[in-house]
């Protein structure tokens, strides 16, 4: 037996999410199926995060193992010849076994798409929310400095207390206007951390919309995290402006404890 670090991208529009379902095509049946019929055998995969219906991935990581002798370059051609048009094999390498693409993940980098111009944009809007007026961007990101740190964000997930534990540290979390001439009224929020409670970023996201259209003060998020009560935040934003775009993984030296924190992360 072998195992195997598998990188890929999609686009989420089309399924039920990451996780497999019982009538509804989602990612993860896909993968699982393209995989069967390049391995001749049924091959279980776990995904870094189980992305919500309608959200994206740049850089999903996905773990599995096999008997197969193919390489990982030629694993990585036959699922592209497989897998459908909205989704990638970007990467396959040869991992330790043992190795879980959840479980072993030291950290992630979501992406969101906001579009605040006064009509929606047609082409992106399977990947972006359409915030119908115009939106404050650098109070926003004065305000997601808030986030920044090691905090309780109880106040920001939608399944609590089915997590263990709701502390998460945030490294950075940042908001700009794209500078794309085709499209002058694109926001991204791109928030990085060691882990993120389900709909995490997406209540992020909707609390900060807030605070830029000018319903909320600044300093209004950083008093939503210490009240650790969700009915205080803003809205969870829609899942299609939402992108996992990477995956960090440790050390062996700190492999364990990090798996072990990592037991209940749902992811968006």
């Amino acid at each position: 037996m072998r195992a195997f670090k598998l990188t890929m991208s999609y686009d989420g529009a089309a399924y039920a999410g990451w996780q497999v379902q019982s009538n509804q095509t989602t990612v993860q049946s896909v993968v699982e199926a393209a995989l069967a019929r390049i391995t001749g055998g049924m091959v279980r995969v776990a995904g870094s995060g189980r992305t919500d219906s309608g959200v994206h991935a740049l850089g999903q990581v996905v773990s599995f193992q096999s008997p197969t002798r193919l390489s990982p370059e030629t694993l990585r051609n036959a699922l592209n010849a497989e897998l459908p048009r909205d989704m990638a094999a970007l990467k396959v390498e040869e991992a330790p076994i043992g190795f879980h693409a959840r479980l072993d993940a030291s950290g992630k980098r979501y992406r969101y798409w906001l579009n605040d111009g006064p009509v929606p944009d047609v082409f992106r809007r399977l990947h972006s929310w359409h915030v119908r007026q115009p939106l404050d961007c650098d109070a926003m990101h004065r305000a997601a400095q808030a986030f920044v740190g090691e905090h309780d964000f109880r106040s920001f997930a939608s399944r609590w207390p089915e997590d263990l534990h709701s502390t998460r540290t945030i490294y950075e979390a940042t908001l700009r206007r794209e500078n794309l001439p085709d499209s002058p009224t694109l926001i991204v929020f791109e928030v990085a951390g060691s882990g993120f409670l389900y709909n995490m970023v997406r209540t992020m996201v909707g609390t900060l919309v807030e605070v830029g259209r000018g319903a909320k003060p600044e300093c209004w998020p950083a008093e939503v995290l210490s009240r650790t009560d969700r009915n205080e935040a803003g809205m969870t934003a829609p899942p299609q402006g939402l992108f996992l775009v990477s995956v960090d993984y440790p050390t062996e030296a700190t492999a364990l404890g990090q798996r072990q924190m990592n037991d209940d992360e749902l992811g968006e």
